[in-house]
């Protein structure tokens, strides 16, 4: 349908996985896609333009995402790109260790990637929208943020103690945001995934006892694709969400219905 020809979309955590799907997901609606990760872009590049879309390759580690850097890299985005119409905060860690052994090092990882550099991204991409950015944009049209939840943001989880802080506070802001924002034309919802066959649950999925049970509760009972959660980002991200605003959206095969 090409919704998304002449606009940019920024995917975090682009490299792989969820990520991943989503740069190729928007690359098929014509979208320019930036793709930003710490590790290879190569394969994503591909499979954008094998699928029509433009890429763009940014390489950040998010892991040390405070105000300046993401400024930083917005700033390079725009110097590339022009505009920015679309931000997808995918990029995310986990680390998984009983709560009395949890280490610091881990837990500021985890927070730093997972909370404060989309949160300061959200605001960098804010700011230029509110300075003249929306400016460059067809009449009426939104700045639409996405920002990847889990259902650990309203779960606690089993061993991840700095990741379920992470999701929990991802979805307030996500709330917040929009809050302060909606009447800046800007749209700020979140996807909580279910559990979704990427390397971050690739230790769920060996565990032969912990995947039967994940499996069985699962009420389609199989582990989600990072397909299906690629294409709830193209619908917040699209006209027909413009009246959505704060919300955390599960895709998860029925789990938190279960």
């Amino acid at each position: 349908m090409a919704r998304f020809k002449n606009k940019v979309v920024i995917v975090t955590g682009a490299s792989r996985g969820i990520g991943q799907a989503i740069a190729v997901a928007f690359a098929r609606e014509g979208a320019q896609v930036v793709g930003v990760a710490r590790s290879d872009l190569s394969g994503t590049a591909l499979q954008v333009k094998t699928a029509g879309g433009e890429f763009v390759a940014v390489n950040a580690d998010l892991s040390k995402g405070t105000q300046k850097p993401a400024a930083d890299l917005v700033a390079q985005i725009l110097k590339q790109t022009g505009r920015i119409d679309v931000l997808i905060n995918n990029a995310g860690v986990i680390r998984r260790a009983p709560a009395v052994d949890f280490s610091e090092a881990d837990w500021d990882e985890v927070l730093q990637t997972n909370l404060s550099s989309p949160f300061f991204l959200c605001q960098a991409v804010a700011r230029w929208w509110r300075a003249g950015g929306r400016e460059k944009s067809a009449a009426g049209a939104r700045l639409k943020i996405v920002n990847i939840a889990s259902l650990l943001s309203f779960q606690g989880g089993i061993l991840v103690a700095a990741y379920t802080a992470s999701k929990h506070g991802l979805a307030g802001v996500t709330k917040a945001l929009a809050n302060e924002w909606a009447t800046e034309r800007i749209n700020v919802n979140a996807i909580a995934p279910g559990y979704i066959a990427t390397e971050n649950t690739r230790a769920l999925r060996e565990d032969a006892k912990r995947n039967q049970a994940i499996v069985e509760r699962i009420p389609e009972n199989r582990w989600g694709r990072p397909e299906d959660i690629a294409g709830g980002c193209v619908f917040l991200a699209s006209p027909e969400a413009d009246y959505l605003n704060g919300a955390v959206i599960s895709i998860d095969g029925g789990w938190l219905g279960r």
